[in-house]
Protein backbone atom coordinates (compact mmCIF):
# COMPACT_ATOMS: atom_id res chain seq x y z
CA UNK A 1 0.00 0.00 0.00
CA UNK A 2 2.43 2.67 -1.37
CA UNK A 3 -0.32 5.60 -0.61
CA UNK A 4 -0.55 4.55 2.74
CA UNK A 5 1.08 7.19 5.13
CA UNK A 6 0.58 10.21 2.64
CA UNK A 7 -3.50 10.38 2.67
CA UNK A 8 -3.02 9.54 6.25
CA UNK A 9 -2.26 12.83 6.89
CA UNK A 10 -4.47 14.00 4.70
CA UNK A 11 -8.41 12.00 6.06
CA UNK A 12 -7.84 11.57 9.65
CA UNK A 13 -8.22 15.35 9.88
CA UNK A 14 -11.37 15.67 8.14
CA UNK A 15 -14.47 16.85 10.21
CA UNK A 16 -18.00 17.57 8.95
CA UNK A 17 -18.76 19.73 11.83
CA UNK A 18 -16.41 22.49 10.14
CA UNK A 19 -13.84 23.02 13.04
CA UNK A 20 -10.17 23.05 12.59
CA UNK A 21 -8.78 19.67 13.28
CA UNK A 22 -5.45 17.74 13.68
CA UNK A 23 -3.97 14.40 12.69
CA UNK A 24 -1.90 12.74 15.37
CA UNK A 25 0.18 10.22 14.61
CA UNK A 26 0.67 6.30 16.89
CA UNK A 27 3.13 8.90 18.87
CA UNK A 28 0.64 11.32 19.23
CA UNK A 29 2.60 14.30 17.53
CA UNK A 30 0.37 16.70 15.67
CA UNK A 31 1.53 15.46 11.43
CA UNK A 32 -1.37 17.86 9.89
CA UNK A 33 -4.58 19.61 10.27
CA UNK A 34 -7.75 20.47 7.69
CA UNK A 35 -9.31 24.09 7.57
CA UNK A 36 -12.81 24.95 8.28
CA UNK A 37 -13.71 24.77 3.56
CA UNK A 38 -11.86 21.05 3.75
CA UNK A 39 -8.03 22.48 2.45
CA UNK A 40 -5.51 19.84 4.20
CA UNK A 41 -2.14 21.06 5.63
CA UNK A 42 0.88 19.12 6.55
CA UNK A 43 2.71 20.35 9.24
CA UNK A 44 5.06 22.26 7.72
CA UNK A 45 1.25 24.25 6.74
CA UNK A 46 1.34 23.36 3.07
CA UNK A 47 -1.46 22.62 1.19
CA UNK A 48 -1.32 18.62 0.54
CA UNK A 49 -5.25 18.25 -0.77
CA UNK A 50 -8.90 18.75 -0.16
CA UNK A 51 -12.03 16.91 0.60
CA UNK A 52 -15.19 18.42 -0.39
CA UNK A 53 -18.88 17.51 0.28
CA UNK A 54 -19.30 15.58 -2.40
CA UNK A 55 -16.93 12.86 -1.28
CA UNK A 56 -14.01 13.98 -4.36
CA UNK A 57 -10.75 13.84 -2.95
CA UNK A 58 -8.25 16.08 -5.07
CA UNK A 59 -4.45 16.74 -4.24
CA UNK A 60 -2.80 19.95 -3.92
CA UNK A 61 -3.08 21.03 -7.43
CA UNK A 62 -6.94 20.60 -6.98
CA UNK A 63 -6.88 17.64 -9.44
CA UNK A 64 -9.54 15.22 -8.68
CA UNK A 65 -7.80 11.88 -7.48
CA UNK A 66 -11.02 9.51 -6.29
CA UNK A 67 -14.27 9.57 -4.47
CA UNK A 68 -15.66 8.53 -1.76
CA UNK A 69 -19.89 7.24 -2.12
CA UNK A 70 -22.19 7.52 -0.03
CA UNK A 71 -21.99 3.53 0.36
CA UNK A 72 -18.39 3.58 1.23
CA UNK A 73 -16.80 2.56 -2.49
CA UNK A 74 -13.78 4.48 -3.14
CA UNK A 75 -12.93 5.19 -6.74
CA UNK A 76 -9.97 6.20 -8.16
CA UNK A 77 -9.50 9.03 -11.01
CA UNK A 78 -11.00 6.99 -13.89
CA UNK A 79 -13.51 5.60 -11.93
CA UNK A 80 -12.73 1.81 -10.89
CA UNK A 81 -13.51 1.06 -7.71
CA UNK A 82 -10.35 0.41 -5.63
CA UNK A 83 -11.42 -0.21 -1.99
CA UNK A 84 -14.33 -0.35 0.51
CA UNK A 85 -14.99 1.60 3.74
CA UNK A 86 -17.62 -0.37 5.66
CA UNK A 87 -19.79 0.54 8.29
CA UNK A 88 -18.04 -1.05 11.49
CA UNK A 89 -14.79 0.89 9.97
CA UNK A 90 -13.23 -2.16 8.21
CA UNK A 91 -11.05 -1.11 5.09
CA UNK A 92 -10.97 -3.31 2.02
CA UNK A 93 -9.12 -3.30 -0.82
CA UNK A 94 -9.88 -4.27 -4.65
CA UNK A 95 -9.56 -7.54 -3.96
CA UNK A 96 -11.76 -7.47 -0.52
CA UNK A 97 -8.92 -7.88 1.82
CA UNK A 98 -9.00 -5.96 4.91
CA UNK A 99 -6.08 -3.84 5.29
CA UNK A 100 -7.49 -2.08 7.70
CA UNK A 101 -9.98 -0.51 10.50
CA UNK A 102 -10.99 2.62 11.95
CA UNK A 103 -12.26 1.94 15.32
CA UNK A 104 -15.53 4.11 16.76
CA UNK A 105 -13.27 5.86 18.94
CA UNK A 106 -10.90 7.15 15.96
CA UNK A 107 -8.15 4.96 16.47
CA UNK A 108 -6.72 3.79 13.07
CA UNK A 109 -5.38 0.16 13.03
CA UNK A 110 -3.11 -1.42 10.33
CA UNK A 111 -3.67 -5.11 9.04
CA UNK A 112 -1.60 -5.99 11.88
CA UNK A 113 -3.60 -4.45 14.57
CA UNK A 114 -1.24 -1.95 14.98
CA UNK A 115 -2.15 1.32 15.71
CA UNK A 116 -0.73 4.10 13.29
CA UNK A 117 -3.02 6.85 13.92
CA UNK A 118 -5.56 8.71 15.63
CA UNK A 119 -8.68 10.83 14.22
CA UNK A 120 -11.03 11.13 17.09
CA UNK A 121 -14.51 12.76 16.09
CA UNK A 122 -13.49 12.07 12.22
CA UNK A 123 -16.34 10.35 10.65
CA UNK A 124 -15.33 6.96 9.42
CA UNK A 125 -15.25 7.28 5.78
CA UNK A 126 -13.22 9.81 5.36
CA UNK A 127 -10.62 8.76 7.60
CA UNK A 128 -10.18 5.31 5.94
CA UNK A 129 -9.62 7.04 3.15
CA UNK A 130 -5.83 7.36 3.38
CA UNK A 131 -5.32 3.12 2.41
CA UNK A 132 -6.30 4.32 -0.90
CA UNK A 133 -4.80 7.95 -1.91
CA UNK A 134 -1.58 10.05 -1.75
CA UNK A 135 -2.02 13.62 -1.77
CA UNK A 136 1.97 14.69 -1.61
CA UNK A 137 2.70 14.09 -5.22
Amino acid sequence: MKHLFAILLFALCFNVTGLAQELRNSSHAVVAKIERDGTVRDKSNFKVGRINDKGEVRDKSNRLIGKVESDGTVRDKSNFRIGKIESDGTVRDKSNFAVGKVESDGTVRDASNRIIGHAKGVPVRYAALFFFFDLTM
